[in-house]
């Protein structure tokens, strides 16, 4: 094992060493509070630009598998451990997770006091860092952490949407041809499935594979598909997914979802809800420390019933500055309040701010894809 450091731009140093070898990584630190699911943590497009600490103290223990992924590719800056198992036991594992990180190049620390980075994190709030096995000077790394970009205000979407359109089948991703036009293009016309159209601002594998299941047929397109490609290929539905780092400056983003309010039922998570959000004239801002992990407690306010969700995002929307007589909302985080969902009182419209699908985490928010399959059958009656 390599030794390391990391650094905090508030000045606090943790030593640690570096199970994948030599490197270095730079990024905003957050922690995730998930007792299993680290693959899917890792390849969550939502942590493009992040180093992510897990609190649950030992991480490796089942391996990795190709079937546990939630995108192409893992988007974290770098995965830092309490205790890192070098021999995995799991007859789905077919690598260790060091192989998976090494063979992507993505820096992995344990020997870390992650209960104190934690701790830390919590009290003064997510912030830049840089880990290095080859720069040990506490005050160099410090000073290189606070010359690191900051999440607000970068477009972080336009490094993990997809640049080339594709289906979702049994399969995975089916890309259209490169030259394909995508306004001409032509649905299955057999329609033995409503028609939806998904914006990638970082989509998760198991929210297509939930679509699907609800009995949607859906085309994935780029984050920056205009309104007008969306009206010519005429779905029954829209969704917007999730995706990394600030709302904000994705004024594209938001125009295109502004031009579709009420053209078609629409379904926002994560990012989504702050895009529509937006979209709807209200604002959005940072959390001290975010919601990551798999136990976040959301209540119903409609059913009264709480259910416990899988959540990643720092950001969210601000609940006065929502129009309380075009929006209602309809779920709130109990651990801090804030907006958990909404829907439109006017337009087939509705969104929530945590991860339906989990992958990994609980499922009891999975109704909500057939509530949106529900909602285009009705809006096509």
């Amino acid at each position: 094992m390599t030794k390391a450091l990391l650094a905090l731009e508030d000045g606090r140093i943790f030593e640690c060493r570096s199970f994948t070898g030599h490197g270095e990584a730079a990024g905003e630190v957050v922690f995730n509070t998930s007792m299993s699911g680290y693959q899917e943590v890792l390849t969550d497009p939502s942590y493009r630009g992040q180093m992510v600490v897990m609190t649950y103290p030992l991480i490796g223990n089942y391996g990795v598998n190709p079937g546990d992924v939630e995108s192409g590719r893992i988007q974290v800056s770098a995965f830092i451990l309490r205790e890192y198992q070098e021999h995995p036991s799991n007859y789905r594992s077919t690598a260790t997770l060091r192989q998976y990180l090494t063979d992507q190049q993505i820096l992995g620390i344990h020997e870390l006091d992650t209960r104190a980075l934690t701790r830390h994190i919590r009290t003064a709030g997510a912030m830049r860092a840089v880990i290095s096995t080859r720069d040990l000077d506490p005050a160099s790394l410090c000073a290189r952490a606070r010359k690191g970009p900051p999440m607000e205000g970068r477009d972080l979407v336009s490094g993990v949407s997809t640049p080339i359109p594709y289906f979702w089948s049994d399969n995975g991703p089916a890309p259209l041809a490169a030259d394909a036009v995508l306004d001409r293009f032509l649905w299955d016309e057999k329609r033995t499935k409503f028609r939806v159209v998904a914006f990638d601002y970082g989509i998760k594998y198991n929210i297509l594979r939930m679509l699907s299941d609800a009995g949607l047929q859906v085309l994935v397109v780029p984050a920056t598909t205009s309104a007008g490609t969306i009206r010519a290929l005429s779905p029954d539905g829209i969704f917007l997914s999730n995706g990394p780092g600030d709302p904000q400056p994705l004024s594209y983003a938001v125009d295109t979802v502004q031009a579709l309010l009420g053209y078609r039922p629409m379904f926002g998570i994560c990012l989504g809800i702050q895009l529509i959000g937006l979209a709807l004239g209200g604002r959005t801002y940072k959390l001290k420390f975010g919601h990551h992990g798999a136990n976040q407690p959301v209540q119903n306010l409609k059913t009264r019933k709480v259910e416990i969700t899988s959540q990643n995002h720092g950001f969210v929307v601000d609940l006065e500055t929502l129009d309380p007589n075009a929006v209602e909302v309809t779920h709130m985080n109990l651990n801090d309040n804030t907006v958990e969902g909404f829907r439109h009182r006017h337009y087939p419209l509705f969104a929530v701010q945590y991860h339906p699908e989990a992958a990994p985490g609980p499922h009891d928010s999975q109704y909500l894809f057939k509530a949106f399959a529900e909602m285009i059958r009705s809006h096509m009656d």
